[in-house]
């Protein structure tokens, strides 16, 4: 969605009752079991909220009951419901109670798309269902899968069809998933991108002075050893999903350089040792950072960003990485191309020679890598605002409520 000047809050007519939308937050896939929703996910429903809010719109939120969330939304002006958490049938009827005044139902993700239809049940026809697919419910597997994972992922692909049939509207953050909500079977699919939240890296204020930029910088690479050598980051999960096996791969590329790059990843996850027996084994100039609530933040102190596996839905650590300027080299596919543009260097998904090769490169180029930097911060400034992703919500409402 192209940029465009914020749209004025517009207000019901005096007299007429304000639209009720209820908006449902579930969790990761349905085949993980009762996940918590992802933090991105949250703040664009609360973003959103807020929007819709000052539109006129009455917004009631129901997740599974979580403290922090109730107050996050509650902020907004919006009601909460909290959902139980016993079965799926009991949130499903507690769901159901809570759309019982609505005009429209917007669920966000599978798992609450899921919830949400089957709460609806004889309703669908009447009570509009708006879907918000942020991510693909499943990622591309490694040939070595086991048949659980394969089993799970066919599941998976026939529920995200049965969702995308029930559904009024599907509403996909790339192009890509609108792609894959035609091809399931929706009668409606549009694209809609999520603003981008301001969070790690990129919430430094405007006004920040140069040394205060350079002081959070040496703070940063002070704390991960690399006062005195290139630095490379990267921030995800430890599975074999996410590429790390691969960045460790290209990492043997720069190990005889002098001083050589460091490659420090945060994160957590079941493959920790496992990445940590190759490092050790060959070498490698690599450092698991472990889980950091501050890992987006270290992006400021990097040289490189990297992201080495396929995205499915729009990388918030591509998105802070040219927020911040710094120069990104990612894997090509998924939502990572639509987002950056020509703004960062794109490699073959799992290809260690060419991720290898897109780092010296960059690391032997001061003026590519200023390039970049500059392409990354005029990038983001196309991304749409919060207010225009409302506005774009909005008018979809507008259109089923006639």
């Amino acid at each position: 969605m192209s940029p465009s000047r914020p749209h004025a809050p517009r207000r019901p007519a005096v007299g007429a009752r304000p639209p009720h939308a209820v908006h449902v937050l579930g969790g990761g896939p349905v085949t993980d079991g009762a996940e918590a929703p992802s933090a991105r996910t949250a703040a664009h429903m609360r973003s959103l909220a807020q929007g819709l809010i000052a539109r006129g719109v009455r917004v009631t939120v129901c997740t599974r009951h979580d403290g922090a969330l109730r107050h996050a939304f509650t902020e907004t002006g919006a009601a909460f419901a909290a959902l139980p958490g016993r079965t799926e049938a009991d949130a499903a009827a507690r769901l159901r109670t809570v759309c019982a005044d609505a005009d429209l139902v917007h669920a966000h993700g599978l798992r609450a798309g899921l919830l949400a239809a089957l709460a609806l049940g004889g309703r669908r026809g009447e009570l509009p269902l708006v879907v918000t697919w942020h991510a693909l419910p499943w990622r591309a597997r490694p040939e070595h899968t086991s048949r659980a994972d394969a089993a799970r992922e066919l599941v998976t692909r026939l529920l995200v069809r049965r969702l995308a049939r029930a559904a009024t509207v599907v509403l996909g953050a790339t192009t890509e998933l609108v792609d894959m909500a035609r091809r399931s079977g929706a009668r409606d699919a549009r694209l809609a991108q999520a603003p981008i939240p301001l969070t790690g890296a990129a919430q430094q204020p405007e006004e920040e002075s140069a040394d205060d930029g350079q002081m959070l910088r040496h703070k940063t690479r002070a704390g991960m050893g690399a006062l005195d050598r290139p630095l490379v980051v990267a921030v995800g999960r430890l599975d074999r999903q996410l590429g790390h096996d691969t960045a460790l791969t290209a990492s043997r590329a720069w190990r005889g350089l002098t001083p050589a790059p460091l490659l420090a990843i945060a994160g957590e996850g079941p493959e920790r040792a496992a990445l940590q027996r190759r490092i050790d084994e060959e070498k490698l100039p690599v450092r698991l950072l472990g889980r950091r609530s501050d890992a987006l933040r270290l992006l400021a102190g990097a040289d490189i960003a990297l992201l080495p596996a396929r995205c499915w839905g729009h990388s918030l650590v591509a998105q802070e990485a040219l927020r911040a300027g710094v120069p990104l080299v990612a894997a090509d596919g998924g939502g990572v191309p639509e987002l950056v543009g020509s703004a960062a260097v794109l490699v073959p998904c799992g290809d260690a020679d060419s991720l290898s090769s897109a780092v010296l490169g960059l690391l032997a180029d001061p003026g590519r890598r200023a390039e970049l930097a500059a392409a990354g911060r005029a990038q983001a400034r196309t991304w749409p605002t919060e207010d225009q992703v409302a506005a774009q919500v909005l008018t979809v409402y507008d259109e089923l409520l006639g």
